[in-house]
């Protein structure tokens, strides 16, 4: 634990100079991770595995390591529910668009039907016949299912439409895979003369991937925008190594409910009692209203370090605190008594888990700022 009387002599003396940051790097990342190739970083297209491969290309790249000589990737495997084909729907015989219109919702099963609907309430219409629930919803946001339903639930928006459903044609192709295979990976700075005491940041990679052939969720914001930073931090800190290790993991799972952190915290790659800290980066795009920090009430003094370096620098117009919640990847790690702090940043574009979350408009207003800060609150830290 970092000493107060140490910090009131050196924060007002932090350097102020430019941190080796590039903000190109992390919008040339965000662009490749958000492309099509990668198809939502999801579970159709083998969009998670590549991202995976990605990063781990990157990790060697920078010169990080393996833990103790082991793979970079740590692999485990879960059910999911995916869209691989077919996702198309009418609505009173008009064509609308995956993704723009409608979802269809994460744990439906695959349909081919025309059916009459009836009205159960006033957003609701069903088809009992054919297995139909439509919703109508002001926004569509979708998810991760890890099972299917032995019903079809349809999400439309309400723009999309301008007379009460009467009609329904679907056709829609589910695939529950029963052992799908992911990756977390890991790599590591190690610590000039403290190697055994490490400092942490994890982000997730993977996102929502596709509903359908033609649509997938690019997930700029969620978590593109996290894993350009921590290969960010990694590129600075493989070039400054400091006292402590440093290690860098990239979750996949996340969306389908913590699995990857779940994971690593049951079968960790190093005891989880040498974390002196660890930083989660989910939400990394915006900033311009400031972040919230995830656990600051459980961890006062070093949120108060936190909110003295951001006072001193100016770096964020505010940091709120938030307690503990089980949101993203830390949980677990907290759940296993580790230090942690989940930072998530406000403002800026509101697009989430849908299709307008894309790098073309993710603003990235505080992220050099964030970047300095969380490499002055671990310079402090270790001091």
């Amino acid at each position: 634990m970092f000493r107060f009387s140490l910090f009131f002599t050196v924060f007002a003396v932090i350097s102020t100079k430019v941190i080796a940051q590039d903000i190109g790097y992390a919008k040339k990342t965000i662009n490749t991770l958000t492309s099509s190739s990668y198809w939502g970083r999801g579970y159709t297209n083998n969009g998670m595995a590549k991202a995976a491969d990605f990063i781990e290309r990157e990790f060697k790249n920078l010169g990080l390591t393996p833990i103790d000589a082991m793979a970079y990737k740590q692999e485990f495997s879960f059910p999911v529910n995916t869209f691989p084909d077919q996702m198309k729907l009418e609505v009173n015989g008009k064509a609308l668009r995956p993704g723009k219109d409608f979802i269809v919702h994460q744990a439906s099963k695959g349909i081919s039907a025309t059916a009459n609907l009836m009205q159960k309430d006033s957003l609701t219409y069903v088809s009992p016949e054919a297995g139909v629930v439509l919703s109508v919803v002001p926004k569509l946001t979708w998810s991760v299912a890890q099972k299917v339903m032995d019903y079809t639930l349809i999400e439309v928006a309400q723009k999309a439409i301008t007379t009460s459903p009467k009609t329904v044609k679907l056709a829609i192709t589910n695939q529950l895979i029963p052992n799908f295979t992911a990756a977390n990976v890991v790599g590591m700075v190690k610590g000039t003369s403290k190697p055994d005491s490490i400092l942490v940041f994890t982000a997730h990679y993977d996102h929502l991937g596709g509903m359908g052939s033609s649509t997938y969720f690019p997930g700029a914001n969620d978590n593109a925008s996290g894993v350009a930073l921590l290969l960010d931090l990694a590129r600075y800190y493989a070039k400054n190594p400091s006292k402590y290790s440093i290690v860098f993991i990239a979750f996949a799972a996340e969306e389908a409910g913590l699995l990857g952190s779940k994971y690593f915290t049951e079968n960790p790659l190093f005891p989880l009692s040498q974390i002196r800290f660890l930083w989660n980066l989910d939400l990394m795009g915006n900033g311009d209203a400031g972040a919230t920090v995830v656990n600051a009430t459980l961890h006062s003094k070093e949120f108060t370090l936190l909110n003295k370096i951001n006072n001193a620098n100016q770096y964020l117009v505010k940091i709120n605190p938030r307690g503990k919640a089980a949101n993203s990847d830390h949980y677990f790690f907290t759940e296993k008594g580790v230090p942690a702090f989940f930072m998530y940043t406000q403002g800026g574009v509101s697009a989430y888990h849908d299709v307008d979350d894309i790098a073309a408009t993710l603003p990235l207003s505080a992220y050099q700022n964030i970047f300095k800060l969380l490499v002055a609150f671990n310079k402090e830290l270790i001091n």
